[in-house]
């Protein structure tokens, strides 16, 4: 059966955390909708697939090998495998689309 869903009503979180909510899961591909409202640095990332990150709305800093980005609405990055980074903080409102593959 077809299911049609909103990325605009995925949870919003809480100040200084963020919700998860995973849209596709296949075992070789995983897209997430990632609600962010943090005013300090998240946790710090380095995992085992890549993973590409489009902001959808909002503000963000990314901080990326040391380096800190600020994306604005509309902006994605593709993060290798291995890559220490953390979102460093964001806007009340940021809602990601993450993809991860392995």
């Amino acid at each position: 059966m077809i299911h049609v869903s909103n990325l605009h009503q995925t949870p919003s979180p809480d100040q200084n955390s963020e919700h998860f909510t995973t849209i596709l899961d296949n075992g070789s591909l995983r897209i997430e909708a990632i609600r962010s409202w943090l005013k300090t640095p998240g946790e710090l990332y380095n995992q085992e697939q890549d993973e590409w990150v489009v902001l959808i709305e909002g503000e963000a800093k990314l901080e990326v090998e040391n380096q800190i980005l600020n994306l604005q609405r509309g902006d994605y990055l593709f993060i290798p495998k291995h890559t220490p980074h953390r979102v460093h903080s964001t806007s009340k409102d940021a809602l990601w689309i993450g993809i991860f593959s392995s």
